[in-house]
């Protein structure tokens, strides 16, 4: 059995994003290193972490492309299932998020919008898909 156990998003200041993601999504946080090079979030099912880029280069030997809000996000998201779209939106942008995409409802009837967080990582807020 195979189980999705985290993402883990390279940053440069770990207790930054931690901050930022507990202040803007409510999220708590589950762990971070004494040397602050890894930090977890509670977020459900799966955790939501990250590492700097120093630990990064160390595992990567050759390296990796680096998020930036100046570049065009990567062709990758998280997502965050919320009840109200709007509401949380706001709330985002008040910590710093960079809107890049106002609610819409899509045709299956989810509302989605989309942000980049403080590192330029893509995320989307939406509502539950509903079958």
């Amino acid at each position: 059995m195979i189980k999705f156990g985290y993402t883990i998003l390279y940053v440069e200041d770990v207790e930054e994003a931690l901050a930022f993601y507990e202040n803007a999504f409510g999220f708590s946080r589950k762990f971070i290193s004494t040397d602050n090079d890894y930090g977890e979030l509670i977020t459900g099912e799966t955790t939501l972490s990250f590492a700097s880029k120093k630990l990064a280069s160390q595992n990567l030997k050759e390296g990796f492309i680096e998020s930036s809000l100046e570049d065009k996000p990567f062709a990758i998201e998280i997502g965050f299932i919320v009840e109200n779209v709007p509401e949380v939106l706001q709330k985002a942008t008040s910590f710093g998020a960079l809107m890049v995409a106002e609610p819409v409802e899509k045709p299956w009837g989810q509302v989605v919008a989309y942000v980049r967080d403080l590192n330029g990582f893509l995320i989307e807020i939406c509502t539950e898909v509903k079958m």
